[in-house]
């Protein structure tokens, strides 16, 4: 397989595991029934809050009204249901008023009314509503702590809840005793629903103490307010045996094991044989980019695991702790690791993208590297472990012309990883 042909394959994975998990293709089986009288209230978050929005308007039978906010350049066209757009991954003021009419958009409800939450990745940033005593500018100064500090997604949406006036639960309980639904699209490791967007329609197990705990354990600087806001113990999100939550209802949707499975599909009727690793790996992106290069390297050797050729599946979402200045997300810093550890070695091709289509904060999706990668950088006087100390995988793919560019794809199950091995 020429480098050309290994670049389309890989390309096509990618978009095989993003379809797979689009609105379109996930939601329509999972809508409720209309109401016999009562009114039909959508509300929801995320980055494919959108599209999901757009789908059920396109398949619902009755009047509909409601709000959903995405992220800036993630909306869809709707007609019956608001669409606001805000920042993530940190917060902004469009964000906060966004969260703020919806909570009042879902007061006065009666049991005779159906509330439709609309869930995906990205939603906890967008509805950032910060507890009573608490301001934006705090709530944004924790969250660029939290994503620069390489705590897991659990963790920072523990802390994010327990701040908040609308998250882990908090919008459930605004809803009642309207009939709640929540559909959701999964971009958390293990597709635990209480963590997807910080679950404002889920049950929160989760304690202040442990968000307390969580910003110790990464040297978070708390203002004083905040810190006893954590501490008291008096603002406590309902738990898992709430009575006030009994009867609601959700549903997974869309998760990172079926984009991983279209793609091996995609490969298989390729000719290539798939491997899934694991559809919720965590850690340093930098470490498990060099552990899929060992694997990769084994299989190139020996044959072992698996037999050449094959491609190495693997979703999950992995975390940088930042310590240069330089660009990139967590799939360039994955792809930088892997392309040192693999040191051009022939016949090992590789994609790591994020399938709602960007990467951290940048414009790309991810990258892709090819045995010449290292080559072709040293020819143009860039150095790969400088790059990587300095968190630029973006600078250094970008210098190659390796980025992937897709544009938002308005869904998102986190981190895609793709390894060719010839």
């Amino acid at each position: 397989m020429d480098p050309l042909t290994a670049q389309q394959f890989l390309l096509g994975l990618y978009s095989s595991a993003v379809e797979s998990v689009s609105a379109e293709k996930c939601l329509p089986a999972f809508l409720p029934k209309p109401p016999q009288s009562g009114r039909s209230l959508v509300i929801g978050a995320g980055k494919g809050a959108a599209a999901m929005a757009s789908v059920v308007e396109k398949h619902w039978r009755g009047p509909l009204s409601g709000m959903v906010v995405t992220r800036y350049g993630h909306g869809a066209p709707c007609q019956q249901i608001e669409v606001i757009e805000a920042a993530h991954p940190v917060p902004d003021a469009a964000g906060q008023q966004a969260a703020a009419r919806m909570l009042e958009m879902v007061q006065g409800l009666t049991e005779n009314d159906l509330v439709l939450c609309l869930i995906s990745g990205g939603g906890s940033a967008l509805l950032a509503l910060p507890a009573e005593g608490i301001t934006l500018p705090q709530k944004q100064h924790i969250n660029k702590a939290l994503l620069k500090c390489g705590a897991t997604i659990a963790e920072i949406n523990c802390v994010r809840k327990h701040l908040s006036a609308i998250k882990g639960g908090r919008l459930a309980l605004a809803c009642a005793p309207a009939r709640l639904v929540t559909l959701m699209i999964s971009d958390v490791p293990g597709d635990d629903p209480s963590v997807i967007a910080s679950g404002p329609t889920l049950p929160d197990p989760s304690t202040s103490a442990q968000a307390l705990a969580i910003c110790k354990k990464y040297g978070i600087d708390l203002a004083d307010n905040v810190q006893h806001y954590l501490e008291s113990g008096a603002h406590e999100t309902p738990k898992p045996d709430d009575v006030r939550l009994i009867g609601n209802t959700h549903h997974i949707i869309a998760t990172p094991q079926v984009a991983l499975e279209a793609a091996a599909a995609s490969a298989r009727a390729a000719g290539i044989t798939p491997y899934i690793l694991s559809d919720s790996i965590e850690g340093e992106a930098r470490d498990i980019g060099s552990m899929h290069a060992a694997m990769a390297l084994q299989v190139a050797k020996h044959n072992q695991p698996f037999a050449r050729p094959c491609v190495i599946l693997s979703g999950g979402e992995t975390t940088v702790t930042v310590r240069g200045n330089g660009r990139g997300g967590r799939n360039a810093e994955f792809l930088l690791s892997l392309t040192i550890a693999l040191n051009g070695h022939s016949g090992i091709y590789a994609l790591a993208c994020d399938t709602d289509g960007i990467d951290g904060s940048e414009d790309n999706a991810g990258a892709l590297t090819f045995p010449d990668s290292l080559a072709r950088a040293a020819a143009q006087g860039l150095s790969a472990r400088a790059h990587l100390e300095n968190n630029d995988g973006y600078g250094f793919f970008n210098a190659l012309g390796n980025l992937v560019v897709s544009g938002p794809t308005r869904t998102n199950v986190n981190d895609f990883r793709a390894i060719l091995v010839l």
